[in-house]
């Protein structure tokens, strides 16, 4: 299966919340920062990543965006922010 980069970025009204969706994504992540991440999967896991989301989030006063990035376009990082570029991956 391909994997595919997507931009998720979240807004939780609820601190206890606002950590346990941070901790989950941060299992996935590639690069990120606050409520804003890049996780790089497959479809299937992206289907996981939706349905943990929605036992986590409330969905009547959270918001969740999910973004499939376009493999075409070259990052622009500005400062000391750096884009992730695989050659392979691996989860151990």
């Amino acid at each position: 299966m391909s994997r595919t980069l997507y931009l998720v970025a979240y807004d939780v009204c609820d601190p206890r919340r606002l950590h346990k969706v941070c901790r989950y994504l941060t299992g996935f992540k590639v690069s990120g920062q606050k409520s804003v991440f890049e996780i790089w999967v497959t479809p299937a896991e992206l289907a996981q990543i939706r349905i943990g989301l929605d036992e986590l989030m409330d969905l009547t006063e959270d918001r969740l965006h999910i973004f499939a990035l376009d493999p075409r376009m070259k990052p622009l990082c500005l400062g000391r922010g750096d884009s992730f570029q695989a050659q392979f991956f691996s989860i151990l």
